[in-house]
């Protein structure tokens, strides 16, 4: 068992796990972002209104699912990207699941808004963590 573990210590090293927590966050919200892209975001746009804001704040989500995820995979100004995907999901959560914080799947038991949740927290941990070796932000000695 000890000899397993040292050989995954060898090659599962924590800057090869910052960048795949960065890349796969990232390539999952490209998915959110290109069906924006290519549908619209009238959907945002309702909820946007709906909460009482201005409705160019709806447009931000095209920062969040599109020009952040592409920053991230690349690694560059992550802690800040991470930040702003993290704000993304936060107002996602507030303006499409705030009836629905504490309810329970009842499928699951999980959590309603798990992946909405999952989504912020993940690009939190990015914040903290940071881009790590394999990033630009490395290579222009951004940190």
């Amino acid at each position: 068992m000890f000899y397993v573990e040292k050989k995954l210590a060898k090659y599962m090293t924590d800057e090869r796990g910052k960048l795949l927590l960065r890349s796969s966050i990232a390539i999952l919200m490209l998915f959110h972002g290109f069906k924006k892209l290519n549908y619209g975001i009238s959907g945002v746009k309702a909820l946007v209104l709906q909460a009482g804001l201005p409705e160019f704040l709806a447009y931000g989500v095209y920062m969040g699912e599109l020009i952040i995820p592409f920053l991230l995979i690349a690694g560059l100004f992550t802690r800040f990207s991470a930040l702003i995907l993290s704000s993304t999901m936060g107002v996602a959560i507030y303006l499409g699941f705030t009836d629905k914080l504490l309810m329970l799947d009842a499928k699951t038991g999980g959590p309603l808004i798990e992946l909405p949740l999952l989504y912020l927290l993940v690009s939190l941990s990015i914040v903290f963590l940071g881009a790590g070796k394999y990033s630009l932000d490395r290579k222009l000695h951004l940190t």
